[in-house]
């Protein structure tokens, strides 16, 4: 009777609910919006790696949001039945574990020329590749992103990093933000003498 198709009815409307909202993050973009924000993203990033490199350190500490994120595990060696304890978890032990104030002290510390590590300073060069959007939620785009990191010290020494990243996007007044950086390294032996480097 009539209850029944109003219940079925009902239930069709649901679904699409459902089916809307999956779809109303990167799904829900065109060919021409997806190509258009991964550009966008890639310079944005390609502009953030080129400021670490050039020691502008206050302009890069401006990308970030007042409530951002900067996290890196420590990565381990483990047996494939334990590969989930690969990372260290978030509250356990990290090699950064910051917020935008934890990033304005690194980068005072950094222009301060009172960090034996970094003065006489690093030279680097940030190289990122492998850009991929992979959720948009909103005004936040998620991106996973493959880095190499290479710094010399003084003459003769020399650390490389390699890893990936996931790095979180907001947009704020129609401009790019970081509000959250998830850094895993390749390496689980750092033979680097400090971690100095922004990554």
């Amino acid at each position: 009777g009539e209850p029944s198709i109003l219940s079925e009815g009902e239930g069709l409307m649901s679904q699409a609910r459902a089916v809307e909202a999956e779809t109303s993050g990167l799904d829900a973009l065109s060919l021409q919006q997806r190509m258009e924000l991964q550009y966008e993203i890639e310079q944005f990033l390609y502009a953030e790696a080129a400021m670490l490199d050039g020691r502008e350190y206050r302009a890069w500490l401006d990308l970030w949001t007042e409530d951002c994120s900067y996290w890196m595990p420590i990565r381990r060696t483990v047996t494939l039945s334990d590969i989930d304890r690969e990372f260290t978890k978030r509250g356990d032990m990290s090699f950064y574990d910051d917020d935008k104030q934890a990033l304005a002290m690194r980068v005072a510390k950094m222009e301060s020329g009172s960090s034996w590590s970094e003065d006489p300073p690093s030279r680097t060069r940030h190289i990122v590749d492998n850009v991929r959007i992979t959720a948009v939620n909103g005004a936040e785009t998620t991106v996973d992103v493959a880095f190499i990191l290479y710094r010399s010290r003084l003459n003769t020494e020399e650390s490389m990093w390699v890893g990936r990243r996931v790095d979180t996007l907001r947009r704020v007044d129609a401009a790019l933000k970081l509000c959250g950086r998830e850094i895993y390294l390749d390496q689980t032996l750092i033979r680097a003498t400090n971690m100095s480097t922004l990554f």
